[in-house]
């Protein structure tokens, strides 16, 4: 059977889970018949801990011999809570599943619950090493980690005490990553982090995020897209936004931790923006860059969230022209300081959530109306499905995983673009 990693929450956990098994392969877990099955767990929400649960369980009925490891976020927040599972052999923390020597050093089956729990002070980690991998398995972009952790403590948000502090991968090691990938065939990378826009602080000399931005541009000539995951708006340097503005290799998509629109709450958040920075920001970001794209982190029904503090949030939509929405329902995270304020009503919370969501809706139905007719660089990710330089999705009628294709966006039904293949670029593809 080997091993198998099941992967939840963002990027960066998608990219780490390549490092887990590899690692893991190497320590020799999973040699054994039933194999082994590693869950890579998220702490975002507390549906994302519930789903998390749910999978070991269904995985420990259909592979009742595999060994099943869990590590992730959630793992290194709650690690009794998974270690008391039945279905549950051995918890190892965040920093400890990107090596080999972790995998090998498993207690046995059948320990007791403490005994199943291998999981370390993550704020004792100070460095991220670059874990570097040659490919994504089944994934036509390739995604390079340049940042882990977190030293900002917004009240809602458990995710530092599941990554640790701000831990940023040297420059020279994430420029490599890149060409190597690129050497390999991908036209696209994705650089992700926790919390991005902090990458450098850390490093001699303190360089910025836009310092990477351009020397990987600049030193790796044969890449052909570069593309950011979220960032914090107020944290972009004048070096990324020189390069927004002026670099046409790295994309018209920007993914913003906005969180939400309302000056109350975002001091209550302990954000450090106001909503007239996030609007500012955009205006001037679409100023230089007339294409980009945006979309948002926002939650609804934040603790002392009034009627007008969450229509501050949904005017956001339309102020800083959002197209792609990512709506979290409020959830209280134990051990946040959010989860110890007044709480809205869980009905509340759901109708503001489906209000933020349909508002999403319909800009992004806006755009896509806009695409029509248009001329777009697409990024095939499988089989008649493919991503425009702005991160819009597209069907296309032909073109290989990992292969860029020039199209003309041909219509528009029930939310999903149609395009027509003009011309298949050069170069390698990724299947």
């Amino acid at each position: 059977m080997g091993v198998d990693v099941v992967s939840f929450g963002c990027r960066l956990n998608t990219y780490e889970a390549e490092v887990m098994k590899r690692e893991a392969l190497a320590a020799g877990l999973g040699e054994d018949g039933p194999g082994a099955i590693v869950f890579n767990t998220c702490a975002v929400t507390a549906e994302a801990v519930r789903q998390a649960r749910q999978q070991i369980r269904r995985a420990r009925r259909d592979n009742p011999q595999a060994r099943i490891v869990v590590t992730g976020c959630a793992a290194q927040t709650e690690p009794g809570r998974f270690a008391e599972m039945a279905e549950v052999d051995a918890v190892i923390g965040n920093d400890d599943k990107l090596v080999a020597a972790s995998y090998r050093a498993l207690p046995d089956f059948g320990v007791a619950t403490e005994e199943k729990i291998r999981v370390n002070d993550i704020m004792s980690i100070t460095e991220t090493a670059g874990h570097m991998v040659d490919a994504i398995e089944g994934r036509a972009r390739a995604i390079v980690q340049v940042q882990n952790g977190c030293d900002h403590r917004c009240t809602f948000c458990i995710i530092p005490f599941g990554r640790g502090n701000s831990r940023s991968v040297p420059m020279g090691a994430a420029v490599d990553q890149v060409k190597r990938l690129v050497a390999g065939g991908y036209n696209e990378v994705v650089l992700s982090g926790v919390d991005m826009t902090s990458w450098g602080a850390d490093l001699p000399g303190q360089p910025r995020l836009g310092d990477l931005v351009q020397a990987i541009l600049r030193h790796v000539p044969d890449l052909r897209r570069l593309r950011l995951s979220s960032i914090d708006s107020v944290e972009a340097d004048p070096a990324l936004i020189e390069a927004i503005g002026s670099e046409k290799r790295l994309m018209p998509h920007l993914h913003l931790s906005l969180q939400a629109g309302d000056d109350m709450i975002l001091k209550r958040m302990k954000r450090r923006h106001n909503r007239d920075d996030a609007i500012r920001f955009c205006a001037d970001m679409r100023a230089a860059r007339p294409d980009i794209v945006y979309g948002a982190d926002i939650i609804a029904g934040f603790p002392t969230e009034t009627h007008a503090m969450f229509e501050n949030s949904l005017k956001l939509v339309e102020e800083c022209g959002l197209t792609h929405l990512h709506v979290f329902p409020f959830s209280p995270r134990e051990g946040t300081p959010a989860a110890r304020m007044p709480q809205l009503s869980r009905p509340l919370v759901k109708e503001r959530a489906a209000r933020l969501r349909e508002a999403g809706d319909a800009a992004h139905a806006a755009h896509l109306a806009r695409l029509v007719g248009t001329a777009q660089s697409v990024l095939i990710e499988r089989d008649g499905i493919g991503r425009c330089e702005d991160f819009t999705l597209c069907h296309v009628d032909a073109g290989l995983p990992g292969q860029l294709v020039d199209t003309i966006i041909a219509q528009e039904r029930d939310g999903r673009l149609s395009a027509r293949v003009v011309q298949p670029r050069k170069g390698a593809n990724r299947v």
